[in-house]
């Protein structure tokens, strides 16, 4: 065991750590208190496993320059952030020494542990956000270099309702913002109707992939206007100018439960400058030089289920 100096005080009982090339201690281990003093407080570093729920003990994380990066705390301690105060157990920097990501939890899932005890443990959390006040029990939150509040990630099962420039709107899984803080993105918890330059049309992600909240699919410039959507209930036929036409639409795929239950796998559209993209089908047309037709899709399928009682 070892003691290194860090611009935040130092650690002792250090049991690993990887160095880099210049020679500044990348990341390690401790299995002792300590504490470091930062902007946002006097943290203690994760040094032991205090029950099953905790993941093992983590390593503190620095940057090449020293900054820190990382930090897995060793019980959970609320920080004083551009959004309010929130409760943390892993914290993550900018390298200018800015909070980028909070975890209020962060638990090992196991056959002992499972998310719904995770999710027993969360507390709801009031934040100050650029549509106002949001409270919910978040997974995490994410920050701009600036201060501003970059995405809130939303448990399973928590719904907030949001002010978005097409409309209010009842969200599930999160909500991402632009710097400037106009809404960037939502996950829509129902189907959602909104005016696109292709006229009305249904956004709705039956299966939204991955547990986060950067990125959600319906998407919006910062001007306020469309940038893109998922669709599981309306296909598009683009007509150029010889009159020949392109459908594009929703596909299936097996439900996870049986093949002779199909899936309805969203339809990506995207818009920028004039054009419509189907970038699933490398393809793009301009709004001027054709005609595009949005029509109901028969879908024909259902939404994913993973339970597969009959």
């Amino acid at each position: 065991m070892s003691t290194i100096i860090t611009p935040y005080g130092k650690l002792d009982g250090v049991e690993f750590k990887t160095i880099f090339s210049n020679g500044k201690t990348d990341g390690c281990l401790v299995n002792r208190r300590n504490t470091l003093t930062t902007p946002y407080g006097r943290l203690v570093p994760q040094y032991e496993a205090e029950d099953m729920g905790r993941r093992p003990v983590k390593p503190v994380y620095f940057y090449k320059n020293g900054a820190l990066k990382s930090i897995a705390l060793q019980s959970q301690t609320r920080l004083e952030t551009p959004a309010g105060s929130v409760p943390a157990e892993l914290v993550t920097f900018h390298e200018t020494g800015c909070v980028k990501r909070i975890f209020p939890l962060d638990g090992r899932l196991s056959g002992f542990w499972t998310s719904r005890n995770e999710y027993d443990l969360a507390e709801t959390i009031t934040i100050e956000s650029p549509v106002g006040k949001l409270s919910a029990k978040f997974i995490g939150l994410q920050f701009f270099e600036s201060g501003a509040l970059k995405s809130a990630t939303l448990w399973p099962g928590e719904f907030l309702d949001i002010r978005t420039p097409a409309g209010e709107f009842r969200v599930r899984t999160g909500i991402a913002f632009h710097e400037e803080g106009t809404v960037r993105s939502i996950e829509p918890a129902g189907i959602a109707r909104v005016d696109t330059p292709v006229g009305i049309m249904t956004a709705y992600d039956n299966e939204p992939q991955g547990i986060h909240g950067d990125l959600n699919s319906l998407g919006f410039n910062p001007d306020g206007s469309i940038h893109s959507l998922k669709t599981t209930a309306d296909e598009i036929l683009a007509i150029d100018q010889s009159g020949a036409g392109q459908r594009f639409s929703p596909g299936l795929k097996d439900n996870p439960c049986g093949a002779e239950r199909k899936v309805v796998v969203p339809l990506k559209v995207r818009f920028s400058a004039g054009r419509i993209h189907f970038d699933d089908f490398q393809q793009s047309f301009n709004l001027e030089h054709c005609r595009v037709k949005v029509l109901a899709f028969d879908r024909k399928a259902a939404d994913p289920t993973y339970s597969c009682a009959s």
